[in-house]
């Protein structure tokens, strides 16, 4: 089992020296990879519900937050440690044109000596969209083809491809990730659309389920199961094996929680920050090392 770290780079981790110590805190203490998340803008007063929140707001209670670029900063950690992998959990990925991507998450990749890791997801908040400039209701085709567009830029050269959205012929992209086959796309979200995009399209699939199912433990893994057994089928309508994909998602520190999610054929568990204040946040990464860590 690996065990994650996340919420990197937002709020009291977005400042440089605590989100330094958390990275090389969790990387010491034996954490597997860490985790960013990615918002372009947040719109004043939207009325989209974000799914993850208990009151819909993004962040909770809709107080401004502080909110890094997670490529830039991941990149930045990067430098700071060795061996820890540095994933974007998750980047709104139908909002950035595949070529910025496919450069920006090979450098990652390069500076990092192949420990990068993609985290994607369609997006929820419309609004965000709407200050885009782009339709909230194609996020799932772009998608689809930004995902295939990555995959042609990583690949070939020089590299082809025809969709709706995007199209391009004969393009050279450099650098090409170290990692061999390219940079690991996971498919973020909890919708048969992302369990079907995972099962067709992912490297792993990183289900969290909604905040109403975050009340228990028991309503938790209710949850997901229901949302594994989708995508199992959906891989069998694939032809693939569910096993071919990487499971993730989030959980608690907890050593006979984590047990029950490896118990589902989760891979990967990751935990939120256990503290905001140095010394505490340290004994708190200390204790996960030495009573879940070294035990899975």
């Amino acid at each position: 089992m690996k065990i994650g770290m996340s919420f990197l780079g937002i709020g009291p981790f977005s400042a440089l020296e605590p989100m330094t110590h958390i990275a090389q805190k969790s990387e010491q203490c034996g954490f597997e990879s860490l985790w960013m998340p990615d918002h372009s803008a947040i719109p004043d007063g939207h009325k989209s519900s974000c799914p993850y929140t208990p009151d819909g707001r993004i962040p909770p209670s809709g107080e401004p937050t502080p909110l890094n670029e997670p490529i830039v900063a991941l990149s930045y950690l990067a430098a700071l440690t060795s061996r820890i992998r540095l994933g974007t959990g998750v980047m709104i990925l139908p909002q950035r044109h595949p070529f910025y991507v496919a450069k920006e998450l090979a450098t990652l990749d390069l500076v990092s000596q192949g420990r990068a890791l993609l985290g994607i997801g369609s997006g929820w908040l419309a609004e965000e969209f709407d200050a885009l400039g782009l339709d909230f209701h194609k996020r799932g085709k772009r998608t689809d083809e930004a995902i295939k567009s990555l995959h042609a830029l990583w690949r070939d050269d020089p590299s082809t491809f025809k969709g709706e959205h995007f199209n391009f012929e004969r393009i050279r992209s450099f650098p090409k990730p170290v990692q061999k086959g390219g940079v690991p796309i996971l498919i973020g979200g909890h919708s048969q659309a992302a369990a079907r995009r995972a099962a067709r399209l992912g490297d792993g699939f990183f289900p969290v389920p909604p905040a109403s199912f975050q009340s228990s433990e028991a309503a938790y893994l209710g949850e997901l199961k229901r949302i594994l057994a989708m995508f199992k089928e959906e891989c069998a309508k694939a032809g693939r094996k569910p096993d071919e994909v990487e499971l993730s998602t989030n959980g608690t520190p907890d050593l006979d929680s984590v047990r029950r999610f490896e118990d589902l054929g989760v891979k990967r568990v990751i935990f939120g920050p256990p503290a905001w204040e140095r010394d505490e946040l340290e004994r708190a990464l200390e204790k996960m090392g030495n009573e879940i860590i070294a035990r899975v």
